[in-house]
C-alpha cells in the first residue's frame, strides 16, 4: 500500500511492478524480431479464505465471493441486490443470494469471443425498476469485420427477451481482435455514454468521420441526443463526445458534481485518467505520456495546445480497467474516492478526491497479485472486483477487517 501525492501535468511512477522502458537504439531485438510488452509477474490464484490489508485508511478484509466465472468482465447489481456478471466468452451468470447460478442467462446476442473481444459490459437502465431493460456491449462479426456493438434486451428474472442492436460502432477491423473499448455509464440526464477504442489503429483515434477511439453520448434507445457537441457539423460522426482516445475501458459519473470521468490504456505507459468534456480531444496518438512497446518514442509531446490532457497517469501502466466512485458508509474514509483495477499491474488503486479533482492515490492488494477488471460498489456499501482468469476467475469484496470474518455460505 501507497499513497502518493499527484497534480496536473505531474508525471508519477505508482505501479507496483515497474516495467522498464527501453531507451531508442539500446538493446534491439534481432532482426526479424518485434519486441512486445514488458513481461509482468504471473498472476496468482485466488486466495481460498479472507486476507486482511493494512491501507492508508485502516484495515479492510478481501473475501471470496464467487468463485467459477470464466473472464469475468463486468458486474451489475439488481434492485433486489442479484448481480450479474458477463464471461468473455458469451455467457451472462447471475449471482442469487450469493450463490452463482450454474446457468447462464438466455438470450445473449452472439459474440465475437477473440482476442480482447467477446461479451463485454452489462449495465441496467436508471429506470430498471419500471422497464427491466438491461444494456450489453459485445463484439459484433460480421463480413465487414468486427466491431463494438451495444444490444438491449428486458430481464424477467430468467432470461433475457427482445434482445436487439441499439447501437452498432462503425470502428470495424479485419485485423487483430483489439481495443474495443465497451464501457457504459448513463449521466445524470439519462444519456448514456459508451467508449470504444481505436481497434489498434492509432491513425483512427483523431478521425471523426467514425466512432474508433471515441467516447459517445447516446440515448437510451441509441439513438443521437440533439445537443451532442457535433451534430449537425461537417467532418464529424454526431454519437461523438470526446475523441482522441486510444482504448477507454473505464468510466464513471463523480456522485457529487455529475462529470463524467475516463481511463484509458496507454501502451508502454501512459494509462490515464481524464475528465471527460463535450467535444474535447484527448490527443491520442499526437499527445501521450506512452512509449512504443520496442521502448521507442510515439511522440515527444506529452502535452499539445487544443488537447485535453490527463489529470492522472500512471508510467508504468498498470492496465486501467473498470473504476467507480465510492458512495457507502461502510467504509466512510473512502467515500467520494475513485477505485480502478488494475491488469497487468495486478493491483488496485484508489484515487482520493477533493473538491478540485484527485489529489493523490493510493496502491492496494499488491501482495495478492490479481487482475482486476471490474470495480462495482453493491448495495450492501461494500466495494466488489471482478478478478480476471479462466477457468478460475472470481468476483472478491471488500470489507471493514472490524467486521465478522464472511461464513463459507457467503464465500
Amino acid at each position: 500500500m501507497r499513497l502518493s501525492a499527484i497534480g496536473i501535468g505531474v508525471l508519477l511512477v505508482t505501479a507496483g511492478v515497474f516495467a522498464q522502458q527501453q531507451m531508442p537504439g539500446q538493446g534491439a531485438p534481432p532482426a526479424g524480431q518485434t519486441l512486445g510488452p514488458f513481461p509482468r509477474m504471473s498472476p496468482l490464484p485466488v486466495p481460498d479464505a479472507p486476507r486482511d490489508f493494512d491501507t492508508v485508511s485502516g484495515r479492510i478484509r478481501v473475501v471470496p465471493f464467487v468463485r467459477g466465472v470464466a473472464s469475468p468482465w463486468s458486474m451489475a447489481f439488481l434492485p433486489n441486490g442479484d448481480m450479474l456478471v458477463t464471461e468473455k466468452a458469451g455467457r451472462l451468470r447471475i449471482v442469487r443470494g450469493g450463490q452463482l447460478d450454474p446457468q447462464p442467462i438466455a438470450g445473449v446476442p452472439p459474440v465475437h469471443a477473440m482476442g480482447q473481444g467477446g461479451l463485454l459490459e452489462v449495465a441496467l437502465h436508471p429506470r430498471y425498476a419500471e422497464n427491466n431493460f438491461i444494456y450489453l456491449t459485445y463484439s459484433k462479426s460480421t463480413e465487414k469485420g468486427h466491431t463494438t456493438a451495444l444490444a438491449r434486451g428486458r430481464f424477467d428474472g430468467k432470461a433475457l427477451t427482445g434482445v436487439q442492436d441499439i447501437f452498432v460502432a462503425d470502428a470495424w477491423s479485419t485485423g487483430g481482435p483489439l481495443h474495443f473499448g465497451s464501457r457504459l455509464v448513463f449521466g445524470r440526464d439519462g444519456t448514456l455514454f459508451m467508449t470504444v477504442g481505436e481497434r489498434n489503429d492509432r491513425t483512427r483515434a483523431q478521425d471523426t468521420t467514425h466512432h474508433a477511439g471515441k467516447i459517445l453520448r447516446l440515448r437510451d434507445d441509441g439513438t443521437v441526443p440533439p445537443d451532442n457537441p457535433f451534430v449537425g457539423r461537417a467532418g464529424f460522426r454526431p454519437e461523438i463526445y470526446s475523441y482522441g482516445h486510444r482504448n477507454p475501458q473505464g468510466i464513471a459519473v463523480h456522485p457529487a458534481t455529475g462529470q463524467v470521468w475516463a481511463t484509458e490504456h496507454g501502451p508502454q505507459g501512459g494509462d490515464e485518467l481524464n475528465l471527460i468534456q463535450p467535444g474535447k480531444n484527448y490527443g491520442w496518438p499526437v499527445a501521450t505520456f506512452g512509449r512504443e512497446y520496442s521502448g521507442d518514442l510515439i511522440t515527444n509531446q506529452s502535452y499539445r495546445d487544443g488537447m485535453e490532457p490527463p489529470l492522472t497517469v500512471w508510467v508504468p501502466s498498470i492496465a486501467l480497467s473498470g473504476m467507480a466512485f465510492y458512495t457507502g458508509d461502510r467504509l466512510p474514509t473512502w467515500k467520494g474516492d475513485l477505485f480502478v483495477g488494475g491488469m497487468a499491474g495486478t493491483q488496485l488503486h484508489r484515487v482520493v478526491f477533493a473538491p478540485g479533482g484527485p489529489r493523490g492515490r493510493e496502491t492496494m492488494l499488491t501482495e495478492l497479485r490479481l487482475r482486476v477488471r471490474d470495480v462495482r460498489q453493491g448495495p450492501d456499501g461494500l466495494l466488489y472486483l471482478a478478478i480476471d482468469a479462466s477457468p478460475n476467475g472470481a468476483i472478491l469484496r471488500i470489507e471493514p477487517a472490524t467486521a465478522a470474518p464472511a461464513t463459507s455460505a457467503q464465500r
